[in-house]
């Protein structure tokens, strides 16, 4: 049975990305940033093992993947958003040391694991990774900044056999969305700009994320792939 990690893996996108590698058969270790959501997220999902991680601290990170026996492979979901607040520099910096230094300290500690099994990863970059957002800087930075990380992931470790791509959610179903999607104001502008017409779900990215890491995406690397419904090709 292949074993995957899920950093951020006990809400939003990345609880959606768990449940599809799940159900296919992964064994799946999930990450959330708290005790508590970690022990919700236990009994809303069983079959899966959950713990507790704070990216931004590299011992902790360095110690989750010290203790695993096998790794086929990663998907980074932890991050955050601080609309209306990231001009702050001290909340500039927190976004970016979760969302894309994080990321990195994780692909780091993953990666002697998935030179001997021949794995993947499979970041979490966003629509903002290709235009700007001007409410959260820090966000569309990170998020740019993840999307060229896997391409240079992708070829520095190709020679290990290690493929690194990326997903670019677009507007998804999540509790980080959830304002926006109950405010008709704001809802409707996404809607009108959506060719599908709809707001995305959690399993459509995972479905993706895991088609990524999969043997049928072999001879895949270095790409980043939209799941938006169309939004940023309008």
């Amino acid at each position: 049975m292949k074993q995957a990690v899920v950093i951020g893996g006990t809400r939003g996108i990345g609880a959606g990305v768990v449940s599809v590698l799940r159900d296919k058969g992964w064994q799946v270790l999930a990450t959330g940033v708290s005790q508590a959501e970690v022990t919700d997220f236990r009994n809303d999902t069983p079959g899966v093992e959950a713990a507790v991680l704070d990216v931004r601290d590299t011992a902790a990170v360095n110690a989750l993947f010290a203790g695993l026996t096998q790794l086929d492979g990663l998907v980074n979901c932890a991050g955050i958003l601080m609309r209306g607040t990231e001009y702050e520099i001290e909340t500039f910096e927190r976004v970016i040391d979760i969302n894309l230094t994080g990321t990195m300290r994780c692909c780091l500690a993953a990666e002697p694991h998935l030179a001997k099994s021949g794995g993947a990863i499979v970041n979490t970059a966003s629509m903002l990774s290709y235009f700007g957002g001007p409410l959260v800087p820090a966000y569309s930075a990170s998020k740019g900044g993840v999307a060229q990380l896997t391409k240079a992931l992708a070829g520095k470790w190709a020679s290990e056999g290690i493929r690194v791509n990326a997903v670019a959610p677009g507007w998804i179903a999540t509790e980080m969305t959830e304002a926006l999607r109950a405010d008709p104001a704001r809802n409707a502008p996404i809607l009108g700009r959506t060719p599908l017409d709809r707001w995305g779900k959690t399993a459509e990215v995972g479905n993706l994320a895991a088609w990524l890491l999969s043997d049928e995406a072999s001879f895949v690397t270095g790409a980043v792939y939209p799941v938006d419904g169309g939004y940023s090709a309008m």
